[in-house]
């Protein structure tokens, strides 16, 4: 049966918004930190360092964050760990994010010209003071375009958390649907919300690479 849209189904949608972003922020801060320690670890000098953060970001990587989601929400309840589905939604999204802002910002310090590290040596300062007072400062700047980029691929991928019943934005228009069944208007909206939550990000993204790219002419 066909039923029609109302301000009440509008209401709950915007409402769901509000929890795409705290599970987009959720991620996108705890997939920092933990891309900070995968990107020390692709980097350090040390091979049994180097080697387990490489096979995690290749294991990640090659893994659908669908699956990941599976196993965490599923397969962790299996052994009597039953986590409430925005907790197993923003651990797995911790951990695929890590996997890639680890990469990406290993890229932005390897990127990072051998002089830098060579000065730094002549002043007598130790690995962890290039890092900190030289290289990292210089890559957060490289690093901003693409990090600010992979924030809108959260903010997007959040949807997949509707399969284990959490109601973001994605779970809110399907609900709706299932009520109303006019799936070309619901998901419509659905689609222009996510559009308005990633475009000023993507522009946001645009202009800091095209600001980098005229320093560096």
């Amino acid at each position: 049966m066909i039923g029609n849209f109302s301000f009440t189904y509008l209401g709950y949608m915007v409402q769901s918004i509000g929890w795409t972003l705290v599970l987009s922020a959720l991620a996108f801060v705890l997939g920092m930190a933990g891309g900070f320690l995968v990107m020390l670890g692709r980097i350090s000098p040390r091979r049994w360092l180097r080697l387990p953060t490489q096979v995690f970001i290749e294991a990640i990587q090659g893994i659908p964050l669908l699956i990941l989601l599976f196993i965490v929400y599923f397969g962790l309840s299996v052994y009597g760990f039953e986590l409430p589905s925005i907790v197993a939604a923003a651990l797995a999204l911790m951990v695929y994010t890590s996997a890639y802002l680890g990469d990406i910002w290993r890229g932005c310090v390897e990127a990072m010209p051998r002089a830098q590290w060579e000065a730094a040596e002549c002043l007598s300062f130790t690995r962890w003071q290039t890092l900190r007072l030289v290289i990292i400062p210089q890559a957060v700047r490289l690093s901003l375009p693409p990090t600010i980029g992979f924030l809108v691929q959260i903010i997007k991928m959040t949807s997949l958390a509707s399969v284990i019943g959490f109601v973001e934005l994605t779970r809110a228009g399907q609900i709706i649907n299932n009520s109303i069944f006019q799936p070309f208007l619901v998901f419509s909206l659905v689609g222009v919300f996510y559009f308005v939550l990633c475009y000023p990000l993507s522009r946001w993204s645009a202009s800091l690479e095209d600001r980098l790219n005229v320093g560096n002419r």
